[in-house]
């Protein structure tokens, strides 16, 4: 019998199942942001019953680590929120394609940690599985960053591991974004007489031709190639069909590499628009990709050898923050997140979760 949106699938989670019947599992417990409790609660119950790993718990979210004593610790982190249903639940499988909301961002991911943490209890590197929530709204709500808040010591690691979909590729770090207002002023007169007034969306047209002639830079990090952007992304203006409008907006989205800081990419913005007033609504920080790293090394060779820039923001920037390497990995497919036909490849899952088991299993590579 399958779930209705709403209502709770499971009595447990058994993470005996393979990765794709347990990604169908996950989805068909229902967990918008701001109602993963029940999964929550599922998932920290699956956790307890395995004696290798200590579990913690803060709100809805899930921790749990291994205490080895390795000389390396990874994280493998992810999200157990979705956005609203769409009339994609319960779950369905059509050859090699799994239906459903989240399949893709990011149950599928969320169901490969799961089976790494019930079928490796000694792997090579220490282990520390992080379950969030509220990664699909606002930044304030987002579990990731009240953990690392309240409970920054569950995070320390050598490397992190972000289950966000990626194609089963790595894709390594993420941008920076920034959000600014331009505003433009001008004096308000009735359109029959303008001379009397100052044409404010006039006024636009020179911030509009700055960022027409921008050349944005390419930037090689760790071998990936970031590309950056600034954009207009809205434009407000007018007061009414017979006035001379008295102010113009322009909002400006500026993508940057991650080898910038949040400050050197307001100053440049600020330097692209010098003379015009300049108002910061938004900004958060990118993340390097740290291949250069041996646990990132050793994941990259383990994942196929084959890496791109994250092209967007992710929780990845939330490690960078920590001092924590990190990069983005799971089987999902991000042109579908989000999508009402999401759904996520089953052969793409079980590759996932055979070339993480690789890594955690294989020779470590040395410091030295």
């Amino acid at each position: 019998m399958t779930s209705q949106p709403g209502t709770s699938a499971l009595a447990r989670l058994d993470l005996t199942l393979d990765g794709g019947a347990l990604t169908a599992r996950l989805v068909d417990q229902p967990s918008v942001s701001g109602d993963e409790q029940e999964l929550t609660d599922l998932v920290e119950q699956a956790l307890r019953e395995l004696p290798h790993l200590t579990v913690e718990r803060f709100g809805n979210n899930v921790v749990a680590r291994t205490e080895l004593g390795r000389a390396e610790r990874v994280v493998l982190a992810g999200h157990l929120d979705t956005v609203p249903i769409a009339d994609n639940l319960p779950s369905r499988a059509e050859g090699d394609l799994l239906w459903g909301c989240g399949t893709s961002d990011m149950k599928s991911g969320v169901a490969v940690q799961l089976r790494l943490a019930a079928t490796l209890p000694a792997p090579n590197r220490d282990l520390t599985f992080v379950f969030y929530d509220c990664e699909e709204v606002e930044a304030s709500r987002n579990g990731l960053g009240r953990l690392a808040a309240a409970h920054p010591e569950w995070l320390k690691a050598d490397f992190a591991v972000l289950m966000e979909p990626s194609g089963a590729m790595v894709e390594g770090g993420c941008q920076g974004t920034l959000r600014v207002k331009v505003r433009l002023t001008g004096v308000r007169a009735h359109a029959a007489r303008s001379w009397l007034g100052d044409n404010a969306i006039h006024r636009a047209a020179e911030v509009l031709g700055r960022l027409a002639a921008y050349q944005p830079r390419t930037v090689l990090i760790d071998g990936l190639e970031y590309r950056e952007g600034l954009n207009a992304v809205d434009i407000r203006g007018g007061v009414a069909g017979n006035v001379i409008p008295d102010e113009c907006v322009v909002t400006v989205n500026f993508r940057y590499a991650p080898d910038r800081s949040p400050e050197q990419a307001e100053a440049h913005v600020r330097e692209v628009f010098a003379g015009f007033p300049v108002e910061v609504t938004d900004s958060a920080p990118g993340a390097l990709p740290g291949l250069d790293r041996p646990a990132a090394r050793a994941f990259l060779a383990a994942t196929g050898g084959q890496a791109r820039a994250k092209f967007g923001w992710t929780d990845v920037a939330r490690f960078s923050a920590l001092g924590v390497p990190a990069v983005n990995y799971g089987p999902g497919d991000p042109n579908l997140a989000h999508k009402r036909d999401e759904h996520c490849s089953l052969s793409a899952i079980a590759e996932c979760e055979q070339r993480l088991r690789d890594w955690l299993t294989g020779p470590v590579e040395s410091n030295e």
